[in-house]
């Protein structure tokens, strides 16, 4: 006898007795059943079982099997009242999702903001975090501003003249950005920000309700001249800039611009937040000072975070500045999410004080030089206009400029299509881009892939 076929032909008689009755209808017995397919016992218990667990059947023990309930069908519950109650989209928002959104299965990213996995510290990380877990006081709340120690590390590390007491620890740069938003400018308040400017600071600019003016910039940084004018045309009192590897750009202020552009920001008595996310991330030469250094009078808010440089779930990064606008930075940390969970300081703390962290740096320059220049040559073999007029020395991407014509977004569409995620620089703008551009991730895929990546893209192009 043969047991498969036979559970087969009693599933199939009782599928056939539950279509159409009611629930709650007695089925037959495992004797019947046992006699009428010429089925052991065992195998018509299976055969219940399968159908039990497909919710068509009801064992109720010592009774019998029965007709299964049918579950009431769900009602979808209309929404769309949200939509009024809720007004108008943020800008960013969607812009912001799809860039941090996870590449599909067999696509290759050239698009990210952050380490691809074989190059984050996760072992050295991981083991921080086991022995800070297991350290009762790091379960304690601890300072609102962060570990003494840890703030002190950021201050001694990035050697701005900004002291412990002047910084707060924040869950990450793009916290720290909004937070500094809030902190030193009202809603209505004009910010002005490089033209293309990161993504995430835009957005988070128009979440407080800022109103965005872009400054030029060129491949030496923000033209110290038109950040002069803006500020007298506008009465802005905040300036948001990346000096160094600037995202999506590349670009890194000029040392002929540096003057000017912090006697632009204290004539008009103003702060210049500078987010110096690239500050572990340059692989060509040594990286300028930051602009802090040097500026007594408080104007620079200096933010540095270990994300970018580390892994991405380590949100640990450090925002502040001299005098009233750093007690405005903590105060207004302190109401976004009180302080950041102490095991994860703590484990930051080990792992930048320890010798890992210098072996990591060494280590992540030579790949990320490995892969950039990997991913040049891959443009310079299929897609030659790609190459940009400028090499970044440092940071995470390419910024290259498309030929006239051609339509960033439709195209970053099309390379989806083929298996390759890029960006479109459009988002990068506060108002109209100049051109059209890509921003191209070197950091985000291994260095055999780079070609196939760029191959794909090739595709995309218009014929």
């Amino acid at each position: 006898m043969n047991d498969g076929n036979a559970a087969a032909r009693v599933i199939q008689d009782l599928r056939g007795r539950v279509t159409g009755a009611a629930p709650g209808t007695r089925l037959p017995s495992v004797r019947e059943l046992t006699a009428r397919h010429g089925a052991s016992p065992v195998t018509v218990a299976e055969a219940i079982r399968v159908l039990v667990a497909q919710g068509l059947i009801e064992a109720r023990p010592g009774k019998g099997t029965f007709v299964a309930a049918r579950p009431e069908p769900v009602s979808t519950p209309d929404l769309s009242w949200q939509t009024v109650a809720l007004g108008p989209g943020r800008f960013g928002e969607t812009e912001m999702q799809a860039l941090l959104a996870l590449p599909p299965e067999g696509a290759i990213p050239l698009s990210g903001g952050y380490l691809h996995a074989d190059l984050q510290p996760v072992a050295a990380l991981g083991t921080a975090l086991a022995r800070a877990a297991r350290q009762p006081a790091a379960w304690e709340r601890g300072p609102a501003e962060g570990r003494e120690d840890l703030r002190d590390w950021f201050a001694r590390s990035s050697a701005t003249g900004l002291r412990a007491r002047d910084l707060v620890i924040c869950p990450g740069g793009q916290a720290a950005l909004s937070s500094a938003f809030r902190a030193l400018a009202a809603p209505g308040d004009t910010l002005l920000v490089e033209s293309p400017t990161y993504l995430g600071a835009l957005a988070a600019a128009h979440a407080s309700g800022l109103r965005v003016v872009p400054v030029p910039a060129d491949q030496d940084g923000v033209l110290p001249d038109q950040l002069a004018a803006a500020f007298a045309r506008t009465g802005a009192r905040l300036f948001y800039c990346q000096p160094l590897c600037a995202n999506p750009s590349g670009a890194t202020l000029a040392a002929h611009r540096r003057d000017a552009v912090m006697a632009a920001v204290r004539d008009n008595g103003a702060f210049l937040i500078e987010d110096d996310y690239a500050r572990d991330l340059v692989i060509d030469g040594e990286a300028p000072p930051p602009l802090a250094v040097g500026d007594p009078g408080g104007h620079v808010v200096y933010l540095r975070s270990l994300t970018k440089s580390a892994a991405p779930g380590l949100r640990i990064a450090a925002i502040g500045a001299r005098g009233p606008a750093g007690a405005r930075l903590r105060s207004a940390r302190l109401l976004d999410d009180f302080f950041v969970a102490g095991p994860l300081q703590q484990a930051a703390l080990e792992f930048v004080t320890g010798p890992g962290w210098g072996r990591h740096l060494r280590t992540l320059h030579r790949e990320l030089r490995h892969r950039r220049e990997t991913l040049l040559a891959a443009l310079e073999r299929h897609v030659p206009a790609l190459i940009p007029a400028a090499v970044p020395r440092g940071g995470l991407h390419l910024w290259a400029r498309l030929s006239d014509g051609i339509d960033d977004v439709a195209l970053a569409g099309r390379a989806a299509a083929e298996g390759v995620v890029v960006f479109p620089g459009r988002p990068w703008f506060a108002a109209e881009p100049p051109a059209a551009h890509l921003r191209l991730t070197y950091a985000a895929a291994p260095a055999d892939l780079m070609d196939e990546a760029v191959r794909r893209l090739a595709r995309a192009f218009p014929r």
